[in-house]
Parts: structure tokens; sequence; C-alpha cells
């Protein structure tokens, strides 16, 4: 057997192909005494309540805050971090739980803090930012909490929704443990004649597959079982999408997508227009599937053909190092600045490389203000992982330039802004594989392999957001939604985004029921215009433009400094137009193109 296919243990792992934790804690004792100290050092921060009318009492809340969050933010990165490396590890679990179970009490300690201050004079606090100096660091959050006024509740109010805030995630974690743990699925006959049992892990490569029966077996069985359970499901998400509804009426809001917009000075335009976008060019997508059903040289198009790629191409085993020079080469129009960074983030210990039994799957960026940008990897030789590669390090780049140039309360950057980074990452490597590659069959690969990026980014999300404000909006307005409702909602969007060449399965209609995001109230649609904002980047960088590079690493150094429209706005790509999305479709229809002339 292949040594790369037995699944190693952690111990087992080479040194220099694992994240440098030990940079953080270099044992698990200095973990504990850092969190015990944690634990008791952040009761001081009860002491500033009552107190902050005085300006030297709100600059120490300030500064003690800083100090004390940034303690409990290396704490809990590592603790979860280390649980992630290992998930088997009992005593990992053990620090991870313990520092969980914390938090939700420590947000509690400076709920106090806004209503507070709130109730000071606009114009005490405006002298500050203007005539003391100590507090210019302090404008923009100072600014912003003044914006938020009428949407702060009482101290009491607001401690008691911190205690609470974790029994108003119960619907996802029901969710959570409904579809990953207590569901099962029937088995299904795979490409060679064997009986396999079907999974969530597995699904994606059965839908995958080559062989249409196994691609439509797995289909219909996944769905067979949500289907069973579409009632408490509905529930489920029903209760989830009430409780930010309620929160949003406490705080005050007109609706509730400005509950979720409002805080960062997104207009509920931005989100409604990228909507209305994505159907006025909703022929595009209707023509993919078209020409994907023509290429796979079926009578009828099913949406479980939908994944299937258009050609098949022999898969080649590419090795870290040499996925790392791809990655060079892909990220090269970025400049010599930004590639150092990368190859010095990967030689000094940013990146977990290879999976180990009991690892955490998938990939993902982490770390502190004071620790590296951490990059989990589960690296399996592929040329998909070089992609996942370039965007986790996007994000972590952009962590990386956001921490050095910014203050500690300006360093984290918002979720609309947060997927531009690694997005760019992922475009420009793309437009070199397509560019360079003179192979047809591997051409057409590749290409397929940039529609599907924004079929399911762009499409599929705003399809998402569409939903989301449906539910959103009838459960505001006191409606009853039921399984059948929600069923029926999703079969419609899917006959709109799909068109007359696909037939909509009845299975679909169920599909609602797995999207885990659905419990992130108003998350998805940041996908898409993440996208737009990301492929606008990298189209203006692939020009050639030396500004275009400048104003890309100013947007990432700029971190959370300014609300995220106006960051993109200063950087060069105004989010509040149609255009960065417009042009995504521009490139999905030069794509369409390109692989019909193949």
């Amino acid at each position: 057997m292949d040594g790369n296919k037995i699944l190693k243990k952690r111990d087992e792992i080479l040194k220099e192909d694992k994240w440098k934790l030990h940079e953080i804690y270099e044992n698990e004792e200095l973990w504990e005494e850092d969190f015990i100290s944690f634990k008791k050092e952040s009761l001081k921060l009860k002491d500033f309540q009552g107190k902050l009318q005085d300006k030297e009492e709100i600059l120490k809340y300030l500064e003690f805050n800083e100090e004390i969050s940034r303690k409990g933010e290396k704490v809990y990165v590592y603790a979860h971090m280390k649980s992630d490396e290992d998930t088997q590890n009992q005593e990992n679990q053990g620090r991870m739980n313990k520092v969980d179970s914390f938090m939700a009490e420590f947000g509690s300690y400076n709920a106090f803090f806004t209503p507070e201050l709130l109730e000071l004079k606009e114009e005490f606090i405006e002298d500050l930012i203007n005539n003391d100096k100590r507090f210019k660091i302090y404008d923009f959050l100072l600014k912003d909490i003044l914006k938020e006024k009428k949407h702060i509740l009482t101290k009491d109010m607001e401690e008691l929704l911190a205690l609470v805030s974790d029994c108003l995630d119960a619907p996802s974690s029901v969710h959570n443990m409904l579809t990953n743990a207590d569901m099962t699925f029937e088995e299904i006959v795979d490409e060679d004649g064997d009986k396999v049992e079907l999974t969530e892990g597995n699904y994606s490569s059965f839908i995958r597959s080559k062989d249409r029966r196994v691609r439509a077996e797995a289909f219909k069985k996944l769905f067979k079982e949500y289907k069973k359970l579409e009632n408490t499901l509905a529930t489920t998400l029903t209760a989830s999408v009430k409780n930010f509804n309620f929160s949003a009426k406490i705080r005050h809001y007109d609706e509730p997508l400005k509950a979720s917009l409002e805080p960062n000075e997104i207009l509920v335009s931005v989100y409604e227009k990228a909507i209305e976008t994505i159907n006025k060019n909703i022929s595009s997508l209707h023509r993919y599937v078209k020409i994907k059903k023509n290429l796979l040289k079926l009578d009828e198009m099913h949406m479980y053909d939908l994944y299937v790629p258009v050609i098949e191409v022999e898969k080649e085993k590419v090795e870290f190092e040499e996925g790392v020079k791809i990655a060079n080469e892909g990220l090269k129009p970025l400049g010599k600045e930004y590639l150092q960074i990368f190859n010095e983030g990967i030689k000094s210990g940013w990146v977990d490389i290879y999976q180990n039994k009991g690892k955490k799957g998938g990939a993902y960026s982490w770390g502190g203000y004071d620790t590296m940008p951490y990059v989990l990897l589960n690296y399996n030789y592929e040329l998909n992982d070089i992609s996942t590669l370039v965007h986790e390090m996007g994000h972590s780049i952009h962590s990386y330039y956001s921490r050095k140039t910014q203050p500690y309360y300006y360093a984290g950057y918002t979720l609309f802004c947060a997927e531009v980074a690694s997005t760019t990452n992922e475009a420009l490597l793309i437009h070199y594989l397509i560019d360079k590659e003179t192979d047809k069959k591997k051409k057409s690969f590749l290409i397929n392999q940039e529609l599907e990026q924004i079929r399911t980014t762009v499409f599929r999300q705003l399809m998402f957001a569409e939903f989301e404000l449906y539910t959103h909006n009838a459960l505001n307005e006191g409606k009853s939604l039921t399984a059948a409702d929600y069923n029926k909602k999703w079969h419609d969007l899917n006959k709109t985004y799909f068109g007359d060449d696909m037939v909509i399965d009845e299975e679909i209609d169920i599909e609602w029921s797995r999207i885990p995001h659905f419990y992130s109230d108003f998350y998805v649609y940041q996908y898409a215009t993440g996208y737009a904002a990301a492929s606008a980047f990298a189209n203006s960088i692939l020009k050639g433009n030396e500004e275009s590079v400048e104003k890309y690493i100013a947007f990432l150094k700029m971190g959370g400094s300014k609300y995220p429209i106006d960051i993109l706005k200063i950087a060069g790509v105004d989010m509040t137009t149609s255009k960065p999305l417009e042009a995504t479709i521009n490139r999905f229809n030069e794509l369409l193109d390109m692989l019909e002339k193949l």
C-alpha cells in the first residue's frame, strides 16, 4: 500500500511539517498559568462599572480591556488549535472545553461598557476624541459606538443577552447534532460494485462520480433521510430565524436584514442589488447548464449531474514543495514583498500541512494579535490543494498585514472583507493555470473549475441569500412557515436559477435543511460580494498596473479601521454599485466562450 494512504498518528508527522504552536506556549503548564491568570484578572473589568463618567477611567478601561482580551485570545486560540491537530487527545479536548465554558461569562463582564458610555453626553465623547491625544487611537471605535446608540440596551439587558447567547444558539447546535451525529444513511453500490455506507463526508465524492447511477443513488438516498426529518428540521430553522428576529426587534431595527448590515454601515441596497443583478443575468447560468448538458451528452440534465466535471483528467500527484512553487508563480503579480511574506510564513511554521489521525478536517486560517497567523491544511497531493493553500494564506497574509499595521482594536476585519483576500489569491492562481496550460483537455478541466467556483460562490450563495431574505421577512411579518413552505420556496428558486434545461428533482426540495450557514444569519451573501470584489482586484492586478498592487496591499493593511464598504472603495472597488458583480458574470461568460471554442 502507498505510504501516503496510511493515515499517520500525530507524533509520526515530521516536526517541520507541523505548525509551531510552541511559539504561543512552550508547554501546557504555561497555558494553564495564563488561563488561571486570565480568569482571575478579567474580574477586574467589573471594577470599572459605574465609573465611566471620568475620562481617566475610560482610558484605563480601554487599555486594560485590550490587555486582558489579548491574553484571553491567546489561551482561546491555542486551546482550539491544539484540539484541532488531534481531536482524539482528551487533554486537548479538556483545555478547549474549559476555555469555551468561560468565554460566555467573560463576555458578560464588560457588557456594561457600551450602555454606560452611551449614558454620557455626545459632546463629552467628541471632546475626548478631538482634544485629548490619548484618545485619538479610539476615534473610530468610539464614533462607531455612538452611531449604534438607539440599538444599545440597558446594562442589565446587555449582560442578560450576553449570558443567554449560548441558549439562543441552541437551534444551530441541534441542527449540527442531528445532521452530523444522529443522522445515518443507507448503503450505496459504488463504481466498483462494492456496498459502501453513505455519509456526509463521502457524499461529495459520490456526487462527482463519472458513473451516473452512483451519483443518482447517492443523491436520492442522502435527501431521503433529510426528508424523513423535514418537520423537525423546519422547526429548528424557524426557531433559529425567530431568535435572530427577536434580537433585531428588541434592538429597535426596522427589519431583520438591517440588524445584520447596519452595524457595519452596509446599505440594504447592497444586499438587494446583488440579488437583483444575479436575477437579471440568470441566463448566463442557464447557458452553463445547457453547455454542460451537451458536453456530458445527456438527454436530461438532473440536479445530481450538476457537480460532475465536464471533462476528466488523470490526477497528478503534486508534492507540497511543488505546490508552493506553483503558488509562487500564480501569485507573482502581487510583487516581491507579498511573495516574501508568503514563503517566510511557510518556512517559519505558520502551516500545519498534512493529515493525521484525529486531525480536524478541512482548512482554515486563524491566530491572534500576538501569534503567527496559523493555517490548518489537510494536504492531499492534488491540484485543488494548491488552491486551498493560496486561499488560506490569503487570509493569513491579510491578518499579518492588518496586525502589523493596525492597533489591537482595529486589527480584525469584518466578514464582508474576510473572503476578499483569500479569493483574490484563488483568482490569480486559476488565471495563471488556465493561461499557461497548452493541453486542450487539461485547459477545459481548469476552465470548468473556475466556472464551478463562480457558480457555487456567486450564483449559489445568492440563491441562498434570496431564500434567507424570504424566511426572515415571512416570520418577521408573523407568518407561519412549515416544511412544505420551505420546500416550495426552495423548489421555485432552483427552477428560476437553473432554467428549462434542468430537471428539478423533487429530492432537491429538502436541500435547504442541509445547509448549516442558514444558522449564521445573512452570512452567505458575503461569499458572493467577496468573490466579486476579489475578481475586481485580480483583474486590475493582472493588467500589470503597479498602482493596483499598492491599492490592494493598502486594503490588506486597513484591517477593520473603517467600515468595509469604505475600505474597499478607498482601494478602488465600489460595492455600492453592481459593477464588481457584473464583471464577475462577464468573466463567467468569457469562460463559457472559451469552453465552447475548445
